[in-house]
């Protein structure tokens, strides 16, 4: 492939279309990860174990289905409209059609059956060819990047955008639900027979098919704004064809390299415990706050204004403080808070002091969730630009543009395996009448911080040579 005579960067219209895409997929799948759980098992009355093991089949066959579709992408010859952008369509209509489906299930459970078969095969049906339509997506539209934007600064600035849409997009993925929820007259008996579950079975799919829409409209114009036209210029090359066997083959590398091992281990724990808060949220201010009516709209107060404080501030110490000792920093918050959720078993509490501990600890939690997004990117470029000085006999242009696909893919692939670890975990302890103990949802909360401990421990152990990675020479 013939070098261009600059790098290529994302600035403008391309920026915010290409960031455009990402956002409304993360808005549909994020309230799926959100609120599913709470509407299968608290509305559809299907028990909690079988709707986390269609979640976790549904993330381990994205993970291996985000290789296989890396591999098409990479191979496939670039035409007239592109190489990797034409992959955000094909399977988008299946998507969509299944998006809608999920809010649709065509029976629900009787009262004296949990375990109702139909419902729960139906659920996972859905859900994995769902997932397996919409990992066509996300890999075709996070594979552009290395190729849109070719320089650091550019990617900081790609990534900074996409961080704001993105704590935007969790914004709205619960504030939508919380809306429902706000105007139910019994939010702890919400099943489908009740008057209150009869409320949520109505505005839910409307709101499901109303996010689904906006996505597909997004990756549309995503379509539309990135600009493939310098694969005209290496069409007449010979493009080195890889297998999936190949492309696990190269995954083993990464795993070789000691420090990026141990990123890999600490975006695990991460993701477990970023699965077990999504999943957690909302029965946590329904069966242990109390919330009813407008005392929804304070978890929005407190995950608007956090969110984005903490996104400011996280940005601020990206700039001034090293790298890695950030991003551990991150981490440790997100540790120290959820093991402060203790305090919500002592039951002589006053609302007020609970209101105060939530704002504080969920805070801070939901602070460093979405700040991380600004850590990921720099840190994994940091740690492919190490491993890519080690490799003599090319340059780092060429050497970097080898590797770092087995190196996002590889984190791809874990990223999706803890969460499925995440949602097994929830699901086998909701189960039955544990579903609504206040107890047990607030030990649910507590136990993130575990996992929160074991990853900031793994980060803290990486030792760059360099605080932040260096443009390719």
């Amino acid at each position: 492939m013939e070098e261009p005579d600059s790098p290529r960067e994302l600035h403008g219209f391309k920026l915010w279309g290409y960031n455009l895409g990402y956002f409304g997929l993360y808005l549909a799948i994020l309230l799926e990860s959100v609120f599913m759980l709470q509407y299968y098992v608290y509305t559809i009355n299907l028990d909690s174990i079988l709707v986390s093991t269609g979640v976790t089949v549904q993330l381990i066959i994205s993970a291996f289905s985000s290789i296989v579709f890396g591999v098409m992408i990479d191979n496939k010859k670039p035409g007239k409209l592109g190489k990797r952008r034409l992959f955000l369509l094909y399977a988008l209509p299946i998507w969509f059609l299944t998006g809608i489906l999920l809010w649709l299930p065509p029976t629900y459970c009787p009262e004296n059956n949990s375990f109702h078969w139909p419902t729960a095969v139906f659920l996972w049906i859905v859900l994995i060819v769902k997932g397996v339509s919409g990992t066509s997506v996300l890999v075709a539209h996070a594979s552009m990047l290395p190729e849109q934007s070719q320089t650091l600064e550019n990617r900081k600035k790609v990534a900074a955008v996409g961080t704001i849409l993105t704590i935007i997009a969790s914004i709205l993925s619960i504030l939508i639900p919380l809306i429902v929820q706000s105007i139910l007259a019994d939010p702890q008996n919400v099943k489908w027979w009740d008057p209150s579950g009869q409320i949520i079975l109505f505005y839910i799919p409307i709101v499901g098919t109303g996010f689904a829409l906006f996505a597909v409209i997004s990756i549309t114009i995503t379509f539309f704004s990135v600009d493939e036209s310098f694969h005209k210029i290496s069409s007449n090359t010979k493009q080195e064809k890889r297998t999936i066997r190949d492309t696990f083959q190269q995954m083993i590398d990464p795993v070789r390299d000691k420090k990026y091992r141990r990123y890999i281990y600490a975006v695990l724990h991460m993701t477990v415990s970023n699965k077990i808060v999504g999943i957690v949220i909302i029965p946590f201010i329904t069966y242990v706050l109390l919330f009813i009516g407008p005392l929804y709209f304070i978890y929005i107060a407190v995950s608007t204004v956090c969110k984005f404080a903490w996104y400011v501030f996280w940005r601020y110490a990206l700039k001034k403080y090293d790298l890695v000792k950030t991003a551990s920093l991150c981490i440790a918050f997100s540790a120290i808070a959820s093991f402060c959720e203790l305090v919500f078993l002592i039951e002589i509490l006053s609302f007020e002091f609970k209101i105060v501990l939530f704002v504080i600890t969920f805070g801070t939690i939901l602070g460093s969730i979405y700040g991380y997004g600004l850590f990921s990117g720099p840190l994994i470029s940091a740690l492919i630009e190490e491993a890519a000085d080690k490799i003599e006999g090319m340059n780092k242009t060429q050497t970097v543009y080898r590797i770092s696909g087995s190196y996002f893919g590889l984190s791809t692939f874990i990223g999706s395996i803890g969460p499925a670890i995440g949602s097994i975990i929830i699901g086998l302890i909701l189960t039955g009448p544990n579903q609504a103990n206040p107890m047990i949802i607030t030990i649910c909360l507590v136990s993130a911080g575990f996992f929160y401990s074991i990853s900031c421990v793994y980060l803290w152990l990486i030792k760059l040579k360099k605080s932040e990675g260096t443009d390719y020479e």
